[in-house]
């Protein structure tokens, strides 16, 4: 028998009890042994919750109990759980964890604490898709050439209303709050931060990379207008937030922001509050994962198969991926030499010559226009809408600030960069 402490036990903690209660013979059937939720540890014990187990405020009862062989971890916060994790795997309790903050900011000082005993965190990525294992350990014999993932089903649910139904960016944030998608301040996922802790895992896993949330590129869909979709559809795109990871030569771009992507592009089809996850291989090509992202049942079916592995293997494997680095380390490349395309949103005044000055602008800093319409407005003003060639960031961002300071261009740029 396997005895579980669950510290936390809210929407997820309660799905992991009563699933590990439901599902009791297949679990036991597939682990090879009896899994029991023993006790759950909760802030306020005065609320009703869904579970038949011991409920307790005490933590220690679940730390410092030489009976409890796994620890799960679904509090949330960074450094309140590092405290708690790093205390159970010193007492020698293998460990599961949901927390993908957790891991964006201390996953390399766990995985040091852990050593041999098992640290599992498959729900901390894209909630009940199977993607942690499947890099660690299914596409393990590949070079990972490059990861795309829609892992954020709030700013996913909110594109496809905006994309499909016309919706306006502040009229859907408002119905995603109501539904439950977003939370009351939802900067954590429109700002694409809930997405970059996530993408900096798999980062880990797929190159050995040690970066923090705030060493990357990151951005939301707050400035996604209605204008720009038209043009995305205009031009056969569709627009998605991706956490994006590539090996460039012996440097990593990781980067968070939304795209303009291929509509046929698998990843492209993921709509509504669904993630997925492309990985290309260097032997095995493009992989694809798909499956729901977040809600209690789907993260802890991710929970319990992690226990399940624990119950079958005992002895923990690399928590990262690497029993060793070997070769050249890897290093993060720096933002502003990240090379894409672009599509650039200029409003403009409505008169001869502007068109010329903007090309000068584009041509004086080596960026090649690809394509470019013009939508007129009221009063002299237009939307002058282009994409580039693949050029530099850094030569990108020279341009929208001279365009920004020049006479005419009316307004900051908007600009999205473009993944084909």
């Amino acid at each position: 028998m396997l005895k579980v402490g669950i510290i936390g036990v809210g929407t997820v903690g309660t799905s992991v009890i009563n699933i590990l209660r439901d599902n009791k013979n297949i679990i036991t059937a597939r682990a090879g042994v009896e899994i029991v939720p023993t006790i759950g540890v909760v802030s306020n014990l005065n609320k009703n919750r869904d579970v038949q187990i011991e409920l307790t405020d005490d933590i220690s009862r679940v730390l410092e109990d030489d009976s409890i062989d796994i620890v799960v971890e679904l509090m949330g916060g960074i450094e309140k759980p590092y405290e708690i994790v790093k205390r159970a795997l010193e007492n020698g309790k293998a460990v599961v964890t949901a927390n993908k903050a957790l891991l964006a900011y201390h996953r390399y000082e766990l995985q040091e604490l852990a050593g041999d005993s098992p640290f599992e965190f498959e729900a901390a990525v894209a909630g009940g898709i199977p993607i942690i294992n499947a890099l660690r350990d299914g596409l393990s014999a590949n070079n990972i050439k490059s990861i795309q993932g829609i892992m954020n089903g709030t700013c996913n649910y909110m594109l496809t209303k905006m994309i499909d139904e016309g919706i306006a960016y502040d009229i859907i944030l408002k119905e995603a709050q109501e539904l439950g998608y977003a939370e009351a301040d939802p900067t954590f996922d429109v700002g694409g931060f809930d997405t970059a802790h996530k993408l900096l895992i798999l980062g880990s896993i797929a190159y050995g990379i040690d970066v923090k949330p705030e060493d990357i590129l990151i951005e939301g869909i707050q400035n996604i207008s209605k204008t720009d979709i038209e043009f995305a559809k205009e031009f056969e795109y569709n627009i998605k937030l991706l956490g994006i990871a590539k090996k460039v030569g012996n440097q990593i771009e990781l980067r968070v922001h939304p795209v303009l992507i291929p509509e046929e592009k698998m990843i492209a089809k993921v709509d509504g509050v669904m993630n997925g996850i492309s990985v290309v291989g260097d032997k095995v090509g493009e992989t694809m994962f798909y499956g729901a992202g977040a809600g209690g049942d789907a993260t802890a079916s991710a929970v319990i198969a992690n226990i399940i592995d624990i119950a079958r293997k005992g002895k923990g494997s690399p928590m990262l991926g690497f029993e060793k680095q070997v070769g050249i380390k890897p290093t993060l490349m720096p933002k502003d030499e990240i090379r894409t395309k672009y599509y650039l949103r200029l409003e403009v005044a409505d008169k001869t010559g502007t068109l010329a000055k903007v090309a000068k602008v584009f041509g004086d800093n080596s960026i090649s226009i690809e394509n470019m319409m013009q939508k007129a407005k009221k009063d002299e003003k237009a939307n002058l809408l282009l994409t580039t060639h693949t050029c530099v960031e850094k030569d990108i961002l020279k341009a929208i600030y001279e365009l920004e300071h020049s006479q005419v261009v009316l307004k900051k740029p908007a600009m999205i960069r473009i993944e084909d």
